[in-house]
């Protein structure tokens, strides 16, 4: 052999070397308990959404999903630590439209960029925001609700989960298009201290996730004026959209998928790709997220590519109503 050929078979031996644990390592993910970051507040939408998946995700995994909640600025104080962190695969953010495309136009200076920052992994699930007010609120109606936000606006206040959320999107683009977009804006840390001021009186609407709105609505604690999707609800049958109220074309939901750190092994991004695929088909899981509105990624929407479009995508659509509404911060 050479010197040319034994110099050049030494460095394919010692580039092995050093790849060789690292694929190891991917293979064998997880060997311990995996962390599965909320950036919200616990009780709200997202929390409850990640908590069903996380408790059989645990089973497939053969470790435990630990849901760790680190809510703060609209969702990107939780998930920025995923961008910023170790790219080991023990920890991966669950992101919605406000986490990965709402907030890229809303801040002047977001703390991450949502479309190359992360490694996406899948979409789960889409959820309808349902148009609910305070009990007292004077309107049954969509078009009662519109004459009155329009004559009283400046004295009005629509909650939220945060700037920045999907609950607060949904609001603001509701307004932006009815033209009453002085009514002031109240954000909180998560939906659940929200719709609590809701039953209160201390706010006026909130157009809320309609997995957290279901039981305050069936409870009638509040009042619930319209579903914000072009198809009716699965859980509100009755309930007319918005569309079907005179607002042609208007709709407004989220989404949750799961992201890694962007220089995550890709097998284990396909290991957890799967891991969420199995536990959304389990009968049980579907089952209860369903029940809560949730209208779950077909097959065809269940990989990283798709998602990784649906983000550039989604940041693309939301820019022009967010601009147009003046509220970046």
């Amino acid at each position: 052999m050479s010197f040319t050929r034994r110099t050049m078979a030494a460095l394919a031996a010692a580039a092995f070397s050093v790849l060789a644990p690292a694929a190891v390592s991917a293979q064998a993910w997880p060997t311990r308990p995996v962390t599965m970051i909320i950036p919200f507040a616990a009780g709200g939408p997202t929390d409850v959404l990640g908590r069903i998946m996380a408790e059989r995700m645990s089973q497939i995994l053969g470790q435990q999903v630990v849901v760790e909640n680190v809510g703060g600025a609209g969702g990107m104080t939780g998930t920025a630590r995923v961008s910023r962190g170790a790219a080991d695969g023990y920890s991966f953010v669950l992101g919605t439209v406000g986490t990965h495309a709402v907030n890229q136009t809303l801040y002047k200076e977001p703390l991450y960029n949502a479309a190359t920052d992360f490694a996406p992994v899948t979409l789960i699930a889409e959820v309808p925001l349902i148009l609910i007010t305070r009990k007292d609120f004077p309107a049954t109606n969509l078009q009662e609700f519109i004459a009155y936000v329009k004559a009283n606006q400046a004295k009005l206040q629509f909650a939220s989960a945060g700037a920045g959320s999907a609950v607060h999107l949904g609001c603001l683009y509701l307004n932006s298009v009815i033209g009453t977009n002085d009514v002031t804006h109240v954000p909180y840390r998560g939906s659940a201290p929200a719709i609590q001021d809701l039953i209160g009186g201390r706010v006026d609407y909130m157009c809320e996730i309609s997995s957290t709105a279901m039981p305050h609505i069936q409870g009638n604690a509040v009042k619930a004026l319209a579903t914000l999707t072009a198809a009716r609800s699965t859980v509100f049958p009755n309930l007319q959209t918005a569309q079907e109220q005179g607002l042609q074309g208007f709709e407004a939901y989220t989404w949750n998928a799961f992201f890694f750190h962007k220089d995550t092994p890709p097998a284990i991004v396909e290991r957890l790709r799967a891991a969420t695929v199995e536990a959304m088909d389990d009968p049980a899981v579907k089952q209860r997220l369903e029940g809560l509105g949730a209208i779950m990624a077909t097959p065809d929407r269940r990989g990283p590519a798709y998602l990784g479009n649906l983000v550039r995508s989604e940041i693309a659509k939301w820019a022009g109503p967010i601009r147009a509404s003046g509220v970046s911060q």
